[in-house]
C-alpha cells in the first residue's frame, strides 16, 4: 500500500501460508516469483 497502511510482503506470505495450512497441495500465483525470493 503507497499509504503505508499495509505491508505487502507480509500480507502475501501469511495469505499463501493460510492456503498451505487450510490443505492446498498447490497454490498458483502471481506473487510466485516474490515468495520464492521472500522463503
Amino acid at each position: 500500500d503507497k499509504m503505508g497502511w499495509i505491508d505487502g510482503k507480509k500480507t502475501m506470505m501469511e495469505t499463501l501460508t493460510s492456503i498451505k495450512r487450510a490443505g492446498a497441495d498447490m497454490i498458483l500465483t502471481y506473487f510466485a516469483i516474490e515468495a520464492a525470493e521472500e522463503l
